[in-house]
């Protein structure tokens, strides 16, 4: 009688271990079909980034700006932004997220600048941390002069989250992108290239993570030292 009781029991316990089984493999067919689908659609959108930031130009019309802001990350980004500034573009000049061991003396020597220019037209900002800060370190120089309109200087590659940034900060402004390119992404050349293909695929993920921060209504970091506050970027002077 024992064994006939326990013959059905073995069955469904053999029957059961089954559909656990197909349920398992079920389950991660899914997940490897996600994952492939995720990388498929990663990668898609990474060449589509390298294609938009390719077609990224100097804007013709410049006149109508009121003021530049450059991201640092490089001398040329700013002695780009200066040799605007001292063509007429703009009435000032914000260099955000400068290091704070760099004084404004070593920036003008080191780029080359006119003594006068910076004494009367450009702002250096010490707060910012990352792209996040120089989105709140402009925000609060925006708002001291009132700028409605604003040259953004930056890398190509770093400009579609610059903006994004700059605009979440400051959604009342026009910002209008001044790249600067260092490769050429129009040809495949860059493929080859480690350090660039490095750089792209790094700052897409971190484009790609931005835009999915806005969109679920995170609340990010400020970017800005502990102790920066509401301080204001410092006007450049010389001793």
């Amino acid at each position: 009688m024992d064994s006939d009781q326990t013959a059905p029991a073995r069955a469904g316990s053999k029957s059961a271990v089954r559909r656990l089984r197909r349920v398992g493999h079920h389950g991660l067919r899914l997940f490897t079909i996600g994952v492939l689908l995720g990388i498929t659609f990663f990668v898609i959108g990474f060449f589509r980034f390298t294609d938009t930031i390719a077609e990224l130009k100097a804007p013709a019309e410049r006149s109508e700006v009121e003021a530049i802001v450059v991201l640092t990350g490089g001398y040329q980004r700013i002695e780009q932004a200066l040799a605007l500034l001292e063509s007429g573009i703009g009435q000032r000049l914000l260099i955000s997220g400068v290091n704070p061991s760099t004084s404004s003396a070593t920036i003008r020597r080191t780029t080359g600048t006119k003594s006068s220019t910076f004494d009367c037209c450009v702002d250096v900002g010490y707060e910012a941390l990352d792209t996040i800060g120089n989105a709140n370190e402009t925000a609060a120089w925006i708002r001291q002069f009132g700028y409605r309109r604003i040259l953004v200087v930056t890398n190509n590659y770093h400009m579609p989250r610059s903006l994004m940034e700059l605009s979440q900060a400051s959604p009342d402004v026009v910002f209008v992108g001044y790249p600067i390119a260092h490769s050429d992404l129009k040809t495949e050349a860059w493929l080859a290239d480690p350090g660039a293909l490095r750089t792209l695929f790094t700052e897409y993920t971190k484009y790609s993570l931005a835009r999915l921060r806005n969109w679920s209504g995170a609340k990010a970091a400020s970017g800005l030292r502990a102790d920066a506050g509401e301080k204001q970027p410092h006007s450049a002077t010389f001793n």
